[in-house]
């Protein structure tokens, strides 16, 4: 075996890499898995198999994210295993003695194709293309959850903690009617018709809640648009609110009003 002259895996995942085996050769089997044990300590082997049935039952039980594969097998080829799985959950490295099949293999979307005899470095830069793949999927998942949560987002299930001198609330933003500015406090009105006051100021929840329905209508006025019934005209513009309280709209809000409104209801 080749010596190694110094330390090539310098990649630190989060996480074990599940690893198989596959090879006809027992004697294959134990050197690949001992350069992986010696230099490539993030990848855990989690089993190994010389033959396509016994693969077969091995990947689909232990769910192995990176299998080392060999061309020829006791039963059959690499390729004959790849048919009966979905090679789209796998990252595939092939370790073989023939090359030839290069091509094939990277039709199966191969990370990469060794010759043997193994040279250990070879196994260690392939190891890192497939940390380098899954790192980049992970982050696309993560992303995805991510937008997959963002769009999600349903205001009537929030909640809002509201703390006073005494106690500390959890408020569903769907409970509450409306809030008033009282100088530095801010007062909400629920659909229970109890009130609850906080000391800060209503421009405070005004950034918090105006992604989620609310809109200012009024210098001391917040409301929830879910809870406006009606919108009065006369005196100037008035808000019937769902438990009949009204709430002055300013003139220079009035416009910005009707178009929240008009796209709450669309």
């Amino acid at each position: 075996m080749k010596k190694i002259k110094f330390v090539y895996f310098t990649l630190k995942p989060n996480r074990m890499i599940r690893t198989v085996i596959i090879d006809d050769e027992q004697l294959a089997r134990d050197g690949i898995k001992a350069i992986l044990e010696k230099y490539c300590p993030e990848v855990s082997v989690i089993g190994t198999a010389g033959d396509i049935e016994s693969a077969v039952q091995l990947i689909r039980i232990n769910k192995p994210e990176l299998i080392l594969l060999d061309i020829h097998l006791m039963d059959g080829t690499g390729f004959d295993l790849l048919n009966r799985l979905d090679v789209n959950q796998y990252k595939i490295i092939f370790v073989t003695a023939f090359e030839e099949y290069a091509i094939m293999a990277f039709k199966f979307s191969a990370i990469d194709y060794i010759l043997k005899p193994v040279v250990p470095e070879e196994i260690v830069a392939a190891v890192e293309k497939v940390h380098d793949s899954l790192e980049k999927e992970s982050m696309a998942r993560r992303l995805e959850i991510l937008f997959e949560n963002i769009t999600e987002i349903n205001p009537q299930k929030l909640k809002i903690a509201l703390r006073t001198s005494t106690s500390l609330y959890i408020v569903n933003l769907s409970e509450i009617i409306r809030c008033e500015s009282e100088k530095n406090y801010t007062q909400f009105f629920m659909i229970s018709g109890e009130s609850v006051t906080v000391s800060k100021t209503l421009k405070d929840y005004e950034e918090m809640l105006v992604p989620y329905h609310f809109i200012r209508v009024h210098q001391s006025h917040l409301v929830n648009l879910e809870h406006v019934k009606r919108f009065d005209k006369r005196d100037g513009g008035t808000l019937i609110m769902s438990d009949q309280s009204k709430v002055p709209v300013s003139l220079r809000k009035k416009e910005d009003l009707m178009k929240a409104i008009s796209q709450f209801h669309h």
